[in-house]
């Protein structure tokens, strides 16, 4: 298995059946170190022979030919730059690292935020990751939460987790639960909205609920009710589309505290940025297939909030409209 590619690598195999495509041979044999997109980019180099000799990738083999795979070191990507930022690691194994993010921390850089994410530290921690053959800016990124969203986020160390772990999302077979506190108490105890969301029509840095939208599904359960109407709630997202929860619970008339975004004008909770913290995740462990679960208990900070508006209750009574 390819860790780095720091050098040349070679890979001989021998054909053992006849009548599968060249292409789809190599992926069955190196698609796990190797995407489709490279090994077709390695044809047409030349890298890859058969008998001694290169052929086209579409050619069908006959079975008992002889493969060579020519792999060149494949460069690293300095755009962004490594950054010694400290970081909550609650596991790490060769193919990945689940770590506790922190409210305020972005996670891959973009428009004014080229440095200070998530992405610089992890470059400073873990150099491998600048061979996984993703945009430079999202090597690791297997999900992203918002920058004021904390709690457990999945990273790939190397290029075989990046995408199968990409695909387990892909494939809903990752459970996602969160914990969220909003500013109106939802008329059910639990409940399941399936409303899609896409990018709001009036602004693009926004997302809505439209019929144009991609399928969304967001399940809750009321945990504690508030005397000032706040709920707290635990929430499970069966589909992960940006913004989904704070989207989701915006139009239940039910918004997250503390969302400027989507959320009330005016806020009643003493808060800086929104009160949800993505509190576990469960998903396969990518060469083993170990069904792995990690949880990052609630910041200090949102436990303290907690605790203000159970002892103020009548400083939070007053409702507001959005």
């Amino acid at each position: 298995m390819i860790r780095g590619m720091n050098e040349t690598q070679i890979f001989d195999f021998t054909v053992e059946t006849s009548g599968e495509r060249l292409d789809k041979t190599l992926v069955a044999h190196l698609g796990e170190i190797l995407t489709r997109s490279q090994l077709q980019a390695l044809i047409k180099d030349g890298s890859v022979t058969i008998d001694g000799k290169n052929i086209k990738q579409g050619v069908r083999l006959k079975g008992g030919e002889q493969i060579r795979v020519v792999v060149p070191p494949i460069p690293i990507d300095t755009t962004v730059a490594p950054e010694p930022i400290p970081l909550e690691i609650l596991y790490e194994d060769d193919d990945l690292a689940v770590i506790n993010k922190p409210a305020g921390l972005i996670v891959h850089p973009g428009v004014n935020d080229e440095t200070g994410t998530l992405v610089n530290a992890l470059l400073a921690r873990y150099p491998q990751i600048a061979q996984i053959d993703v945009s430079p800016k999202r090597r690791g990124i297997v999900h992203r939460l918002d920058k004021d969203t904390s709690g457990v986020l999945l990273i790939a160390k190397q290029n075989m987790a990046m995408h199968k772990l990409m695909r387990q999302f892909a494939d809903r077979t990752v459970e996602k639960r969160y914990i969220a506190l909003v500013e109106r108490t939802p008329k059910t105890n639990t409940g399941r909205i399936n409303a899609p969301i896409g990018r709001d029509t009036r602004d693009r840095k926004r997302m809505a609920v439209g019929r144009d939208g991609k399928a969304a599904v967001t399940e809750f359960a009321i945990t504690e009710r508030f005397v000032g109407r706040q709920a707290l709630l635990s929430i499970r997202l069966l589909t992960g589309r940006t913004h989904q929860i704070r989207v989701h619970m915006a139009f239940i008339h039910c918004p997250v505290v503390g969302d400027r975004v989507y959320g009330f004008r005016k806020q009643r909770v003493p808060i800086k940025g929104q009160f949800l913290h993505a509190e576990s995740l469960s998903f396969d462990q990518p060469t083993t297939g170990e069904r792995m679960t990690f949880t990052a208990p609630l910041p200090e900070r949102l436990q303290k909030l907690l605790e203000y508006i159970r002892e103020n209750p009548t400083l939070v009574e007053k409702d507001t409209t959005s």
